[in-house]
């Protein structure tokens, strides 16, 4: 059998913690930031948790399957 290798832009891109759980950080922070409002980019600042719908596609990327 061949081995399963891990998506590589997933393992760059997401941490898991130490509960199992998998942390990402938000879109739309990387260019056209004038038009955005303070609050709006303050609250896409911190990273936040892979929600119930993608977590099995990220888990599969992640090989954690």
């Amino acid at each position: 059998m061949p081995k399963v290798k891990t998506h590589s832009r997933a393992k760059k891109t997401f941490k898991v913690t130490g509960s199992g759980q998998i942390k990402r950080y938000k879109a739309f922070k990387s260019h056209l930031l004038t038009k955005k409002a303070t609050k709006r980019k303050r609250s896409l600042r911190g990273s936040t948790l892979v929600g119930p719908a993608n977590l099995n596609l990220v888990k599969r990327m992640l090989c954690l399957r």
